[in-house]
């Protein structure tokens, strides 16, 4: 059995929003296809964070320290160390990635700087920075309805490559899924949408 994080951060309704669209149909794929493993369901917009900042560093340092902490910085190590520990708790992990306004949906890039933690998640050595979570599979479901791949956009993609650089820096063993071009391509859109739903579903079944 395997513990498996689906984190979701798009709060569009699902005719609006292809990775809303490949969130579903992965998980009711993986669910169909390994029945005894156990999903956790993490909803960034839901489940509210505040926005790591000052408080929050401070706390993680102190802590790694062995200083005393305030009553408001506990409460931040404590709520980091909950997102850190439930995310090296997951064997494989389920991000949704829209590609909102050239960027990840902050909700998101907040939640990775919950747990990018020296020490928890990466630890530095002489040789540079080293992942603490080798061998855990994560896969981001990106949609964006341009194409930004190749070509003359792929530059100004700046949703999954930093995912894909923070999760590599842990250590962790990333894959992506895309749809892209439904809204460039209104002619094919359709088309677009059932290839690449149809393959999130298979390589759900097989993840």
């Amino acid at each position: 059995m395997a513990n498996v994080l689906f984190i979701k951060a798009n709060d569009r309704p699902s005719e609006q929003a292809v990775s809303v669209q490949m969130y579903d149909a992965f998980l009711d794929s993986y669910k169909s296809n390994h029945a005894g493993d156990t999903v956790t369901e993490l909803d960034l917009y839901t489940e509210i964070l505040p926005f790591y900042g000052n408080t929050a560093m401070t706390a993680m340092f102190k802590g790694a320290q062995g200083m005393e902490l305030t009553a408001d910085e506990q409460e931040a190590a404590d709520r980091v160390n909950q997102y850190v520990n439930q995310f090296l708790e997951a064997d494989k992990v389920v991000i949704t990635v829209p590609l909102w306004n050239y960027a990840a949906p902050a909700p998101l890039i907040n939640y990775v700087a919950y747990i990018a933690q020296a020490g928890k998640t990466f630890r530095y050595t002489a040789n540079g920075p080293e992942g603490l979570a080798k061998g855990k599979k994560v896969v981001l479901l990106s949609a964006r309805g341009g194409v930004y791949s190749e070509g003359p956009m792929a530059d100004f993609e700046a949703a999954v490559r930093p995912l894909k650089g923070a999760f590599g820096l842990f250590g962790a063993d990333v894959q992506e899924l895309v749809i892209e071009g439904h809204n460039q391509f209104r002619d094919r859109s359709a088309d677009i949408l059932r290839e690449g739903l149809d393959n999130v579903k298979a390589v759900a079944a097989d993840f």
